[in-house]
Parts: structure tokens; sequence; C-alpha cells
């Protein structure tokens, strides 16, 4: 059975090519912002590109933001990309302001204390044991445009929920790659960029829908 995958239109860029992607990867994948289509969907693709504070805004101008609580609510699942990955912890600070993010997650993102910034390019990712999105990919490499991050993980899970998996890299220090908590999924990287390893961490995403 074909699943039904909503890249969520809210006016974030990258739209188009995370359609081509999630297609490859084996998805009935729509673009669209209607809201009842991103509620029924199988899955939510959640893009972001730009600053924090726009993509939040433009997000909440949506009702992005309740779209997203109402799926995990439910437990259905929605995949955060890049700045829609970094959006879903409670805060995030830009050129000395402190934005309110979607607080799905604690933590605040901050910039990466690097000798080059933007962190752009391939980089390699340390997943957990028994990460459902880097089955089979573990030692790819994947491509990153970013110059801010999570890099501290302080969700306290308690039994008997699951831990979530965590994936880090480094560039300058480490920080967070890409977390799968439950329903809820994120990449700081972008897998609609990032060739064949890409397409095939979506389709484990497709696939455990």
């Amino acid at each position: 059975m074909t699943r039904t995958v909503v890249v969520y239109d809210y006016g974030s860029g990258n739209v188009h090519s995370a359609v081509k992607a999630l297609a490859a990867a084996g998805a009935d994948a729509r673009l669209t912002g209607d809201r009842a289509e991103a509620l029924e969907a199988d899955g939510l693709f959640v893009p972001g590109v730009g600053a924090f504070a726009a993509v939040r805004a433009a997000l909440l101008a949506q009702g992005g933001d309740e779209i997203i609580d109402r799926r995990l609510a439910g437990g259905r699942p929605v995949l955060g990309v890049c700045v829609g990955m970094q959006v879903l912890f409670e805060h995030g600070v830009e050129r000395g302001q402190n934005v309110d993010g979607l607080g799905e997650w604690p933590g605040t993102v901050t910039e990466l204390n690097a000798p080059v910034l933007p962190h752009m390019g391939w980089n390699t990712v340390t997943p957990d044991e028994g990460s459902v999105l880097f089955r089979g990919i573990e030692e790819e490499r994947f491509y990153f445009v970013h110059s801010f991050a999570a890099q501290k993980w302080e969700l306290d899970v308690i039994a008997p929920f699951p831990e979530p998996k965590l994936t880090w890299t480094t560039y300058g220090e480490p920080f967070l790659a890409a977390v799968e908590n439950g329903p809820l999924s994120a990449t700081q990287f972008h897998p609609e960029k990032s060739g064949d390893a890409g397409i095939r961490l979506l389709r484990n995403w497709v696939d455990s829908l």
C-alpha cells in the first residue's frame, strides 16, 4: 500500500525537490498547505529554509503549529527538515534574539562554534543503534547547509516510553543531525539533497508510516 505524504507548503523554500525525493522513495507525495490534507496524510514533511524566527512565524501564520500538535497527539508521523527541525525546539537564538520555537522538545538552537559558517557540504553522521531512519545507511554522508543547530538533548524520557534515537555530527563541535522520538522525527541535513543516501533515508521513514 502506497503511503501518502504531504509536504507542508507554508511559504518555505525547497519544497519541490522534497516532493520529488519522497516520490522516488515510494510515497504518494503531495505539496499542499491544505489543513485537512496535512492532518489526514500518512506522513507530514515539514521543510524549513532561512531564519528560525521567519520559519516559525510562517508556520504559525498557516496554523502549522496546531497541525503538528494534533498529528503528534494522535501518533501520526511528522518529519521536520533543516530549520523545520530547529523550530521543534523551545527556543532559537539568532543575532542576539531569543525566539520561541514550537516547544515539542526542550532546548535551544544556537550558532555553531566553527571556524567557517555556514556548515555547507557533505558530512558523516553517528546514529544510535536501532535507528529506523538510518537502517542500512549508517556509514553514508548527508548534505548540510546551516549555521545553527541543537547542540544538546534535554528531554528526559521515563519508562515505559522508549528512549529517542539520536544521531550526532561534528562540525567545530557536536550537534544533533537527527532525532527519532516516537511519531516525531527530524533531520538537520537535507535528505532531498543527499543523493541516494537521502532517498534511502526517506524510504526508511515512508516504510515506517
